[in-house]
C-alpha cells in the first residue's frame, strides 16, 4: 500500500491506559492522525509493532534488506541492531554497509556503535573499531547506542580504552548495552555503575534478579542456540518495566518461523498480564533506546500491527510509517540488489594441518558444549592415538574442533569438543563469533579439511562434508551473509541443517551452537585461531594435561 492516508478499524490495544476498546486509527502522511473509539464489534486487534531489543542481523546470514522482508511478516517494525559481526570483518566500513543497505527498505534499523571490535586480543579479527571511530559513528552516522560491552574484565579493572568508549557514549547521551554472563555481586554492581544499562546474557534467574537489584534492565533472549526464556520469564511479573525481549542471533530458518511474536505468545501462555508482555516487546525498548518508533498513539509514526488475537499474536498486517509492509504472512517489501563486500584471504588447507601429536591415553582438556546455552564447561578425558596422532573418541562423543584464520594463511588451531554428537563427517562455518574465522567440528581430519576448504572456496559460508561429498551455502558478503533472496537462503540452510542432523547431532541448531565455540568472552573453555582459551581466567591454556 503506497497510500499513506487511510483508516484501519479493530480492537485497539492502549498500552498506556492499559485498556482495549473498539475503534479506528486514522493515518495521514505516515503518522497517526487520530484514534477514535466506537461501539462496533471487531474480530482483530491493533497494537504497537514488535521491537527486537538486541539482534545481530548478520547472524540471520542475510543482509539487512532481506532480514527486514522476513521480519515484518512477524510484526517486527524495529530492531536494536549491533553490527559488530561485520565490524569484526570490515570495521567501520562494514557498519556503514549495514546502515546504507538497511536505509533502502521501509524498516526501522537502529544500529549501535560496536564497543568491542575485536572482542579480545586473543583472537585474530579483520578490523578494529577504536574510541575515535565510535565518536565518529555517533557524530557523523547518528548511531543510537554503544553496543554490548563484552569486555567486562576491562570495565572491572578500569581499562583506559574501555572506559574511554563508555565516556564517549555518555558524552553523546547514548544508552550503553551490556554483556556479562554470570557476573554477580560486587562485580556486577561495579559493571553496572559504569553506566551499562542492559544485559541479554543472563542464564539463571538468580543472576537476573541480582542485576535487577542494581538497576540493570534485563533482555530475555530467545535465539537459535541461546534460549533463556524458560529460566528468566518469572521476572516479567515483578519487573515489567525492566524487561525486554530479544533474539540476539537467529539463523534464517528460525527467522522464518518467528521473532518477538513467538516470545510474546509464550509469555501470555505462562499467564502473564498481556499489557505487561506487550510493553516488554514494544514500549520498553522504544523508551530505553529513544527510538523513533510509534506506540499507537496520536502523533506517533504509524508503526503498528493488526493481529488475530492477543494469545498467539498471529500477524495479519504490519505497517511502518503508514506503509503496509506485510499482509497475511507475505512480505510486501521489494528485494534490493546489493553489492558484495568481503575480507577473506586464507589459502586452502591440507589434511595434515588438522593433526594433533600425542601419545596413547593422553589426558586432555575438552570443551563441553551445552544445548540452549552459549556457556561451556571444561572437562578432562583420555584419548587414544594412532601413528602418533590423537584420535577423536566418537563412542564417547569427543570430536575434533578447529578454528582456521580467514584473514591470512596460517596453521589451524585444533582441540576437542563434546556433545555435538556427530557419528560421521564434519560441519563447518565462517559464522564464528566474533571474529568470524572458520570453525569446524568433525569425526575425522579428511572431512574436516574438505568442509573447511569448501568455505575457503566460497570465501565464506557453511558446509557439511562426509565420505568425500561436500555441500555448502556460500555467504560472500563479509563471509557471513548472502545478498540473495532470504527465503531461498533459508531453504538452502535448512538443507544443510538436515544433513548435519543426519550425521547424528541432536543439537537444535548445530551451526549456531558451533558459531559460539570461538566466542572467548563467554566462559568457560573456548577455541580461537590462537589456541584453547579459559574464559574465566581470561588466558590461554594447554590442550594436554601433564
Amino acid at each position: 500500500m503506497s497510500e499513506k492516508n487511510f483508516t484501519v478499524k479493530g480492537n485497539i490495544v492502549d498500552i498506556f491506559e492499559r485498556r482495549i476498546f473498539p475503534g479506528s486509527v486514522t493515518v495521514k502522511d505516515g503518522k497517526i492522525f487520530s484514534i477514535e473509539e466506537d461501539s462496533n464489534t471487531y474480530d482483530t486487534f491493533l497494537m504497537p509493532g514488535f521491537v527486537d531489543a538486541h539482534v545481530h542481523v548478520e547472524s540471520s546470514m542475510l543482509i539487512p534488506s532481506e532480514f527486514a522482508r522476513i521480519a515484518v511478516t512477524h510484526g517486527t517494525v524495529s530492531t536494536v541492531s549491533d553490527p559488530h559481526e561485520i565490524g569484526n570483518v570490515l570495521g567501520v566500513d562494514g557498519i556503514r554497509y549495514m546502515i546504507n543497505n538497511g536505509n533502502k527498505v521501509p524498516f526501522k534499523f537502529y544500529f549501535g556503535a560496536s564497543s568491542c571490535v575485536p572482542a579480545t586480543s586473543f583472537e585474530t579479527a579483520g578490523a578494529e573499531i577504536t574510541a575515535d571511530d565510535i565518536r565518529e559513528l555517533f557524530e557523523k552516522d547518528g548511531l543510537h547506542y554503544l553496543s554490548e560491552m563484552m569486555n567486562y574484565p576491562g570495565v572491572l579493572f578500569d581499562d583506559d580504552m574501555v572506559m574511554e568508549k563508555i565516556k564517549i557514549a555518555k558524552e553523546f547521551g547514548k544508552p550503553i548495552d551490556g554483556h556479562a554472563p554470570g557476573l554477580r555481586g560486587m562485580d556486577a554492581e561495579k559493571y553496572i555503575s559504569a553506566g551499562i544499562s542492559t544485559d541479554h546474557e543472563c542464564f539463571t534467574l538468580d543472576e537476573a534478579l541480582d542485576k535487577l537489584r542494581y538497576g540493570m534492565k534485563i533482555i530475555i533472549r530467545e535465539g537459535s542456540a541461546a534460549k533463556n526464556f524458560e529460566a528468566l520469564h518469572p521476572i516479567i511479573k515483578d519487573f515489567p518495566d525492566m524487561v525486554m525481549f530479544c533474539s540476539d542471533d537467529k539463523h534464517p530458518d528460525d527467522l522464518i518461523l518467528g521473532m518477538m511474536d513467538r516470545v510474546a505468545a509464550r509469555a501470555v501462555d505462562k499467564g502473564y498480564d498481556v499489557f505487561d508482555v506487550i510493553r516488554c516487546a514494544t514500549f520498553n525498548p522504544v523508551t530505553h533506546y529513544n527510538l523513533n518508533t510509534g506506540l499507537l498513539r496520536a502523533g506517533d509514526p504509524a508503526d503498528f500491527i493488526e493481529v488475530k488475537d492477543l494469545n498467539e499474536f498471529k500477524v495479519i498486517k504490519t505497517y511502518i510509517d503508514g506503509e503496509l509492509v506485510a499482509e497475511n504472512g507475505k512480505s510486501l517489501i521489494p528485494r534490493i540488489v546489493e553489492s558484495v563486500v568481503n575480507n577473506f584471504n586464507t589459502d586452502k588447507k591440507n589434511i595434515c594441518d588438522f593433526e594433533i601429536k600425542g601419545d596413547d591415553n593422553q589426558m586432555i582438556r575438552v570443551i563441553e558444549a551445552l544445548e540452549g546455552q552459549l556457556i561451556t564447561n571444561e572437562i578432562h578425558a583420555p584419548l587414544k592415538s594412532a601413528d602418533g596422532n590423537l584420535l577423536p573418541d566418537i563412542e564417547n562423543d569427543i570430536l575434533k574442533i578447529t578454528v582456521v584464520e580467514r584473514y591470512l594463511s596460517g596453521k589451524p588451531s585444533v582441540a576437542f569438543i563434546k556433545n555435538f554428537g556427530l557419528k560421521d563427517g564434519a560441519i563447518a562455518s565462517c559464522v564464528a563469533h566474533d571474529s568470524h574465522n572458520i570453525i569446524a567440528v568433525g569425526t575425522n581430519d579428511t572431512d574436516i579439511c574438505n568442509a573447511v576448504n569448501a568455505i575457503i572456496e566460497n570465501k565464506g559460508g557453511v558446509s557439511v562434508s562426509v565420505n568425500g561429498k561436500t555441500d555448502s551455502l556460500a555467504l560472500p558478503v563479509a563471509g557471513i551473509m548472502s545478498a540473495d533472496d532470504g527465503y531461498e537462503v533459508a531453504g538452502k540452510y535448512s538443507k544443510l541443517d538436515k544433513l548435519a542432523k543426519e550425521l547424528g547431532t541432536k543439537l537444535h541448531a548445530p551451526f549456531m551452537t558451533l558459531s559460539f565455540m570461538a566466542l572467548l568472552v563467554i566462559p568457560q573453555l573456548k577455541l580461537s585461531d590462537k589456541g584453547l582459551f579459559d574464559g574465566k581466567k581470561f588466558e590461554f591454556v594447554d590442550l594436554k594435561i601433564i
